[in-house]
């Protein structure tokens, strides 16, 4: 992948001058409060053709990581012996920093040395809408450690003139490197950096080095470095107080940022050029730049074709406004379960134009659900379903809307429920060896096919067990949303007695426990993608949970496999314990008795993983440092322990804890830091990157937000030695000297940002602008017409059954977008002026907005 703009770009004659951001002037209170909000999501498919190895067993062990940068912010599981390893991993992560390139590394593991970079692909930020939503073969790139650079420098130089001694005028260039920020861990901790200075000419190579700063990601050099430019006896009478041009053009700083190795090499960070001749104008010029890579013009530009990365990748980035501004598009889209039809409401609409559904059904189903609006609206589009459903035995197997909004909701409302019922015997299934495989083709050698159909038959058995006793764990949302699509299938086809259960099994096995058990990570029931013959155990398993499901809901005789040997493997399932079973659990998840959530019996695990913990230092002999713990939240308390599985070592119950927020990186000298400060010593974490920790920030702040007592201001460094790093206060218990994050409101239902969710439906009403006019334009032809008039393509797979009420929401919509689009123009305006390029906000080889 291309490197950024040069920083030699600098050299027009307009030079930028760093600016710090401009403060909002008075009444522009609202461009403080825009949230810009990153996310991305996406799946690692998989690689293939990737380079054997030389030697007589060329197959690899490959995994894919995630990088902001220079940062891993995911791995994806190890596939074994495969040069086309198939990864299928699905990711989602919200953005909490600024980065320049978003790459994918294809690494070989290597058990005994560091493993082995495969291959990358890198995509700058701007460049991600070119490939949102859509799987794309990208060809892998050679991973060279001169080109892997993050970070930016703070540099001033100025033009002086001195006076030699014996009385002749000498011209000196001042080099004032300040400051760098971003500079990437190395190997998992900030770097020793420090920089070379250089002025470079045709015949000159002058350099000159800072001092090592230990421990830092964001060092403070200060240092300033003197060069004479053009030597005295080169000035001709003329010229006597003026640089030479034709010197000047020729001359350049060069600034290179080094790790320190100490006893080792030291290691690459980054380099700026620029050109002496940005001061042809001025006396004095300062800027931030982005490093980039090493100059490489002596590189082959063909290289071995290393393989190709199959992903799909959605960037979005949102400015979010201040709430006043969506009360009129949340009032739209909250009234669309009460419109009549439903087809004309702003939600279906959004559906209707939208290129990807997919796309729509996020934020809409969040901010019904969140609204208590999801059962009536999903009611609704269910409805418009089944009129066009001639067969019951094919009732809501389609990819419409209504069935996305259900799988939606119940990936939303539905993984605790999943957990406590599936999670123990799938985490037996996927760290056992049993082997399963019941086709006699795909048996290995030494497989004894009985076997396999006992092990099969004891897992089958035990996860339906648990399934058709999960009733009570079932949320209330999914059993009022059963009920609805229950009572409207008996209405539709009043002869058929198999219906009721038809309707509510093709959603509750078909589409919920059968595609997590064969897909147990896309519900984070594990951290990964099974290997192989994980996978294949797990896909019989499902497939007869699904069947077991919809045989007990029909009550049919045979079943619907195609494979002979799943026909005879189900014989053992044909009884009639298993329909009575099946119909009992589908009675008990749509009634209309309201259901007690799991969670007031037990504890909702919400969260776990390995992270470094400051030792809490309660005795005043030994070190504190830091130690690898396995940390855990539920709903009512955060434990961590030596491993997982292990009997908790310190615990903090959830309703104790204060405060949750960000440690400032100088306290410790290392990134990603959060703190939990509850009603005793405040506890200090490391995670492992910068998406980590806004994950654990974000829940831990969410669990908390109804405690009572919560802090309203906050130290952001520790204490340590006798005072707090940031305010210098010697008493521990001196109140804090920044007020606290904002919380989230205590009478939230779920985890949702609503302000963002509306943002989102408004930036895809924007992008399907044309698709909404053609959707005008149909209304006014059916109106006028009595009839399509135009050519079928127009508007011929819109849903409109009343052109009158549709034609009027969508100009109730478009009418929104007008007045929302100011305020989104106004603030992008704003934001273009306020950092200039060259300030650290926009500094010099980033592209300019």
């Amino acid at each position: 992948m291309a490197a950024a703009a040069p920083a030699a770009a600098a050299a027009s004659s307009e030079a930028p001058v760093a600016t710090a951001t401009a403060e909002p002037e008075a009444g522009d209170e609202d461009s403080r409060e825009v949230r810009v909000l990153q996310s991305l999501r996406g799946k690692i498919c998989e690689a293939k053709n990737l380079l054997p190895y030389l030697g007589p067993n060329k197959m690899r062990d490959c995994f894919c990581t995630i990088n902001l940068d220079q940062e891993e912010v995911y791995r994806t599981q190890v596939v074994e012996k495969s040069l086309s390893p198939f990864f299928s991993e699905e990711f989602y992560f919200e953005i909490p920093r600024t980065f320049q390139y978003l790459s994918f590394y294809v690494y070989d593991k290597n058990v005994l040395q560091r493993d082995l970079r495969i291959g990358k692909v890198a995509i700058k930020k701007e460049d991600l809408c070119n490939h949102s939503g859509k799987e794309t073969w990208f060809s892998l790139q050679p991973v060279d450690s001169n080109s892997e650079v993050q970070g930016k420098v703070h540099l001033e130089l100025k033009l002086n003139e001195l006076i030699t001694e014996n009385g002749t005028v000498c011209q000196q260039l001042v080099v004032h490197i300040k400051a760098c920020h971003g500079l990437p861990l190395i190997n998992g901790q900030s770097c020793d950096p420090y920089a070379t200075v250089s002025l470079v000419g045709p015949s000159r190579n002058d350099q000159k080095k800072t001092k090592v700063k230990k421990k830092t990601s964001n060092p403070q050099f200060n240092e300033i470095f003197y060069f004479e430019v053009t030597r005295s006896s080169s000035y001709t009478k003329k010229s006597q107080f003026q640089v030479e041009e034709e010197d000047i053009e020729k001359l350049e700083i060069r600034i290179d940022l080094w790790n320190n190795g100490n006893l080792v090499q030291d290691v690459f960070l980054g380099e700026i050029k620029v050109p002496v001749n940005v001061l042809r104008n001025d006396t004095s010029y300062q800027a931030w730049y982005l490093l980039q890579p090493r100059d490489n013009g002596n590189k082959s530009s063909k290289t071995d074709d290393l393989g190709s990365l199959r992903l799909n990748i959605c960037y979005t980035e949102d400015y979010v406004l201040p709430s006043k501004y969506y009360g009129p598009l949340k009032t739209l889209l909250l009234k669309s379960p009460d419109v009549q039809p439903i087809s004309a409401s702003a939600a279906y609409i959004l559906g209707e134009i939208c290129r990807d559904k997919n796309d729509a059904v996020l934020p809409l189903v969040r901010l019904l659900l969140h609204h208590d609006k999801l059962v009536p609206f999903v009611t609704a589009v269910a409805e418009l379903d089944l009129k066009d459903t001639q067969d019951a035995n094919t009732i809501f197997r389609g990819n419409s809307l209504a069935t996305r909004c259900l799988d939606e909701m119940m990936k939303i409302v539905g993984g605790h429920y999943l957990k406590v019922t599936l999670k123990s015997t799938l985490d037996e299934i996927c760290e056992s060896s049993k082997s399963c495989e019941i086709d006699p083709i795909k048996l290995k050698e030494g497989d004894n096919v009985e076997n396999n159909k006992e092990n099969l038959r004891y897992y089958v058995d035990k996860l339906f067990s648990t399934i058709v006793r999960s009733s009570m764990s079932c949320p209330t949302v999914m059993c009022d949303i059963f009920y609805s699509l229950r009572q409207m299938a008996t209405q539709r086809f009043p002869n058929d007695p198999h219906v009721q259960y038809s309707a509510v099994s093709s959603f509750v096995f078909l589409r919920f426990f059968a595609v997590a058990v064969v897909s147990p990570h896309t519900f984070h029931l594990r951290p990964h993608h099974p290997d192989a013959q994980t996978i294949r155990t797990l896909t019989l398993i499902s497939k007869t949970i699904q069947t077991l499901g919809s045989w007990g809901s029909l009550s049919k005789s045979k079943s619907s496999f195609k494979e002979t040997f799943m026909c005879e493997f189900f014989k053992m399932f044909q009884e009639e314990g298993y329909i009575i079973a099946v119909k009992k659990f589908l009675d008990e998840i749509s009634s209309t008795e309201t259901k007690e959530s799991s969670g007031t019996s037990e504890p909702v695990h919400l969260k776990e993983g390995e992270m470094n913990k400051r030792a809490q230092g309660r005795t005043r002999i030994g070190k504190k440092n830091f130690k690898k713990r396995w940390f855990c939240l539920t709903s009512r308390e955060l434990t961590y322990h030596k491993q997982p599985g292990k009997d908790a070592i310190y615990t903090i119950p959830v309703k104790n804890i204060l405060a949750v927020e960000k440690l400032e990186e100088s306290s410790f000298n290392r990134k990603n830091m959060f703190q939990v400060i509850h009603t005793e010593k405040p506890l200090y974490v490391q995670a492992n990157n910068c998406v980590e920790a806004n994950e654990w920030i974000d829940i831990l702040c969410r669990v908390s937000r109804c405690n009572q007592n919560r802090l309203s201001s906050f130290h952001p460094s520790a204490y340590l030695n006798g005072n707090w790093l940031c305010c210098q206060e010697t008493s521990e218990n001196t109140p804090g000297c920044k007020p606290c994050t904002a919380g989230v409101p205590a009478d939230i239902q779920i985890d949702i940002d609503e302000d963002r969710e509306i943002e989102r439906i408004y930036s895809l009403f924007t992008l399907s602008l044309l698709k909404l006019q053609k959707m005008e334009e149909a209304c006014g032809t059916i109106a006028v017409y009595q009839g399509p008039q135009k050519e079928p393509d127009d508007y011929s797979n819109f849903v409109i059954e009343d052109s009158v009420t549709t034609f009027k929401t969508i100009q109730q919509i478009k009418s929104i977008l007008e007045k929302l689009d100011e305020p989104h123009e106004k603030y992008r305006k704003k934001r273009s002026s306020s950092a200039k390029y060259g300030s650290k906000e926009n500094p010099i080889g980033k592209t300019s907005e």
